[in-house]
């Protein structure tokens, strides 16, 4: 595989935001949210900060899964736009300092797309072996299905054959036959067309899910899952140099670091760390930072050209999977203690505000952590104004309801009647008259604005990126304080209270005698490190700092 220069790794300090077209903005008032009114809210993405949009699934489809079931890799659905808009999105982006990477489904289509449907004919199709067929339904369980209150199976019978087809979500989601050569070279064409209208990379849609076997008939020995995934990346780079390959691998360290590739990274670039994530809300719900430091110490150190993306909600279900039980519960306790808020017995789906009850000073300080650590952030949608949920929308989607821009009707969304938008807007404490972009971004003491000083601070400090996390031994149990080091020399300290006591945090480091601590919240007031490179500094309730390292011979930080 060709090295990728340093200078090509563009997503080593980037600010990700993932949107929903659908959700977004509403420009011709039918009600739903198209790639016109995404455009026109370039500038507003631009102002806040972020440098990469990523989109979710804009294709056609048969909207069983909003967009997931995907009907024409190589198209728009109607209702967005056409590819004329998309491509004077992608422009436009570009123009504003955004790249754009979009959702990319290898996993499986929509049981409409006429590869499906011709396979489902016949076994002799030329179509039938793009999917994974059993003449006898293999062995599987409820434990193995993705959404139990639908599925009892991963396998579904197809009457005219009397086989039975794989498909690891819901049934009308039949899986795709990546060992497939044909399959191979559809997904080398889907991803070249994008390249080619201007795209940056792609957001990789459940990637332990493109390569298990799940009792699937033939010789696993013959495909090589992972080595796929490096002829993947090597395709993408040929095509575009700097495009980024972003998995969803929920699994654990061991297995993302697989899913990394060899030594030289040649798999995914950057991953999410759902480990990290769901050890912060499990110190987040007992007030107690050590879950979370003990993920951290088990992060697997990665290649040049690898990361991680650290982020706090995404527009699934808060998955808890990999915690314990009693973990799992404790979460559920503090968070979302009705079952109407829990998913799956594993999850939640509602967004931070509600979870915390509004309070500001803990979602600062989770966010705060989220853009400190090692790694790369991602925002969801409305994050940046604290949207919250609607639990009057079925399963994973009451947290993807249109964003509120104003106080007016439909939240500003749309000039449609309520009944036409994708789905109902939250009332109450988190309705847009209460929450809204408009209101926020004319006052500097709002959340919005919180969240956009907070970009502009981390991409000031781009070694974050580029940095390997340390945990500091702390008294307080409350307390996370960790280091972030570049090998430059460049380190950054970053301390956030988990607990509702105010505490006094003490720093020491190594080779930093005499050295200063710049608090880069606080007007650059500066505290001196003892000759032992130690120094005491006050914490408030849920509090936070970020504190770069000066040297005697550094020039001062202005």
């Amino acid at each position: 595989m060709r090295k990728i220069e340093t200078g090509d790794l563009w997503w080593k300090n980037a600010v990700f935001y993932c949107a929903d077209i659908e959700t977004f903005y509403d420009w011709n008032g039918d009600g739903c949210g198209d790639m016109r009114g995404m455009t026109e809210r370039i500038q507003y993405l631009s102002d806040l900060g972020v440098t990469c949009l990523w989109l979710m699934p804009f294709y056609p489809t048969a909207r069983k899964d909003d967009g997931y079931d995907i009907v024409d890799f190589f198209g728009v659905d109607s209702r967005l736009g056409n590819l004329g808009d998309f491509v004077e999105l992608v422009r436009t982006a570009r123009s504003n300092g955004i790249r754009v990477i979009v959702d990319f489904v290898m996993n499986h289509t929509s049981d409409a797309h006429p590869w499906f449907k011709s396979a489902r004919r016949s076994k002799d199709d030329s179509y039938r072996d793009y999917y994974v067929w059993s003449a006898t339904k293999p062995k599987s369980s409820v434990k193995d299905v993705v959404f139990p209150d639908q599925e009892d199976s991963l396998w579904e019978r197809e009457p005219k054959t009397n086989e039975w087809y794989l498909h690891h979500f819901y049934k009308h989601q039949p899986d795709l036959n990546i060992a497939n050569p044909a399959v191979q070279e559809e997904i080398a064409r889907t991803l070249g067309f994008w390249l080619e209208l201007g795209v940056s990379g792609f957001r990789v849609d459940a990637v332990p899910f493109l390569f298990a076997r799940d009792g699937a008939p033939g010789d696993p020995g013959v495909f090589d899952p992972y080595q796929y995934l490096g002829d993947v990346r090597n395709f993408v780079t040929r095509r575009v140099g700097d495009a980024v390959l972003l998995g969803e691998v929920n699994v654990g360290y061991k297995g993302q670091k697989a899913f990394f590739g060899g030594p030289d990274g040649d798999g995914l670039n950057m991953q999410f760390d759902f480990i990290g994530m769901q050890n912060m809300y499990l110190s987040l719900a007992r007030g107690d930072a050590r879950p979370l430091a003990k993920a951290l110490r088990q992060r697997p150190p990665l290649d040049t050209t690898s990361q991680w993306a650290n982020f706090v909600r995404n527009h699934d279900e808060l998955t808890l999977d990999k915690l314990t039980d009693d973990e799992r519960q404790d979460i559920f306790d503090a968070f979302g203690p009705e079952p109407d808020m829990q998913l799956y017995g594993r999850g939640l789906r509602r967004r931070l505000p509600s979870m915390l009850g509004g309070d500001e000073r803990r979602m600062r300080m989770v966010y705060s952590l989220a853009f400190s650590l090692p790694g790369t952030p991602v925002l969801l949608y409305g994050e940046e104004i604290g949207l919250a949920e609607n639990l009057d929308v079925p399963g994973r989607f009451a947290v993807r309801t249109p964003i509120q821009w104003t106080n007016e009707a439909n939240g500003g969304f749309s000039t449609a009647a309520k009944r036409r938008l994708p789905r109902p807007l939250p009332d109450g404490l988190y309705g847009p008259d209460r929450v809204n972009v408009a209101d926020q971004r004319h006052n500097h003491d709002s959340f919005w604005w919180f969240i956009r000083d907070l970009i502009y601070t981390y991409r000031q400090q781009p070694e974050i990126g580029w940095s390997t996390p340390e945990v500091l031994k702390q008294p307080n149990n409350a307390v996370l304080a960790h280091v972030c080091r570049e090998k430059s020399g460049w380190a950054m300290v970053a301390m956030h209270n988990f607990g509702a006591d105010s505490c006094v945090v003490p720093i020491h480091l190594e080779d930093a005698s005499r050295c200063t601590l710049i608090d880069l919240f606080d007007g650059l007031t500066e505290h001196a490190l003892d000759a032992n490179g130690t120094v005491e500094l006050d914490l408030p309730p849920f509090g936070y700092r970020w504190l770069r390292l000066q040297r005697p011979s550094d020039h001062p930080i202005i």
